[in-house]
């Protein structure tokens, strides 16, 4: 691992994002040197599914070696960023480096993604970058080497990074481009730079999108903090860089990286648009043992055929008065030809439906043969006469299973 020297301390470092995962972790590499972070997060009370606050990062922070200001923002929210902002230079006497960490995330398909899920990830990610950004480089204009870090990828316009989740990767190129503009802007003055994992990190988020197995193919969140040292301790004349963890630390003397796995030898799942021709990447994974697709859907390329003709008839029938009237999340368990898992969200805005598991957990799990769900919602089997006749197994809400058969009938006039 990257050892400190010491060259951030008494700097202070403004970090979006770090009550907990990377953004904390890049808060107590910092503190180590003896450097002043400002935890600016919304987490001031303890998360029901998420651990840490910006009260507990900030006595871990002082636990480490450094001065810890928590500041309760959302980065939507340019009052809090504001007076974030002036209590840290209030504090600390100014500010040296702004990371922007904070981000959302949600891996799902043109038609299955609510505008308010668009709406926040473009609120934080791209917006919420480019205001904090602008509120803190008059400050970090008086620094002797400031920097700015984005944690956003490189730019990589391969269809295939778009097409799964069109939104969420607008919203986080949408940051890599900040450090495309600023870099320029302020070339001379500020470091503007991005980082970027080459392997998937393992982060309570992590664990929510990818399920209780994806731990073992992941590298700790330490292998960020120790690339994002690297990057923080360089002048300024390093700027407009994307740089990934691996490729830098390599460039300080790191060899070895087994121990940043949280499973040494386990094959690891490569992050996100860093590949060439994913596809074939994702077969080699395989071959090797691990899994290449997070389970709410991300790797969608088992998603053609027939399954996924009927739930684009099916997503083209979702309404308001349909989600009103049901009131269930459905999963559908498929074997047979198409085998697979998808989902039908009749509960939540305006309803969703797709590959993978459902974005909250199932009020019904149906499990049948892929040509008898074709049959259920092509109108020619009943969700009643499939269970009666063993062909329909059913977990969950009978009454849900059969309001369904109002959506069925609505798509038959489709077909």
């Amino acid at each position: 691992m990257l050892h400190n020297t010491g060259k951030l301390a008494g700097c202070t470092v403004f970090i979006t994002g770090a009550s907990r995962g990377i953004g904390k972790a890049i808060a107590l590499k910092a503190a180590r040197d003896g450097a002043n972070v400002v935890v600016a997060a919304k987490t001031a009370d303890p998360h029901p599914k998420l651990p840490g606050t910006i009260y507990t990062a900030a006595a871990e922070i002082e636990a480490a070696g450094g001065k810890a200001l928590p500041c309760i923002v959302d980065v939507r929210d340019e009052k809090q960023i504001n007076e974030a902002v002036e209590q840290a230079v209030e504090k600390f006497g100014g500010i040296d480096i702004l990371v922007n960490n904070a981000s959302a995330i949600n891996l799902t398909g043109t038609l299955e993604t609510p505008m308010k899920k668009v709406d926040l990830m473009l609120g934080i990610n791209l917006r919420g970058t480019y205001l904090t950004s602008k509120l803190c480089i008059p400050h970090l204009l008086k620094s002797k080497n400031p920097h700015i870090l984005n944690l956003s990828p490189p730019l990589n316009l391969n269809p295939i990074w778009f097409k799964n989740h069109t939104a969420y990767t607008i919203a986080k190129y949408g940051m890599s481009m900040c450090v495309l503009g600023m870099a320029e802007e302020f070339k001379g003055s500020i470091a503007v730079n991005a980082l970027w994992p080459k392997t998937a990190i393992q982060t309570a988020a992590m664990d929510m999108l990818g399920g209780s197995g994806i731990g073992k193919q992941c590298r700790k969140v330490e292998i960020m903090a120790d690339a994002a040292y690297a990057i923080l301790k360089k002048p300024t004349s390093f700027t407009g860089q994307f740089v990934i963890d691996e490729d830098i630390l390599k460039t300080e003397g790191i060899k070895e990286f087994d121990v940043y796995a949280v499973e040494p030898g386990h094959p690891l799942l490569p992050d996100f648009f860093l590949d060439q021709q994913p596809e074939d990447l994702a077969k080699q994974m395989e071959e090797h043992g691990a899994t290449p697709a997070f389970k709410s859907g991300k790797a969608d390329s088992a998603a053609t055929g027939p399954i996924s003709d009927m739930f684009n008839i099916i997503r083209g029938i979702l309404s308001p008065d349909i989600v009103k009237t049901t009131q269930g999340v459905y999963r559908f368990d498929l074997s047979g030809e198409h085998a697979g898992v998808w989902y039908i969200d009749l509960k939540n805005d305006a309803g969703s439906a797709g590959s993978g598991d459902p974005p909250v957990k199932a009020d019904v799990v149906m499990a049948l043969d892929s040509a008898d769900f074709i049959k259920m919602f092509g109108g020619k089997l009943k969700p009643t006469m499939a269970f009666m006749s063993g062909k329909l197994k059913i977990k969950g809400d009978m009454g849900l299973a059969i309001k369904l058969e109002k959506m069925m009938a609505m798509m038959k006039s489709k077909l």
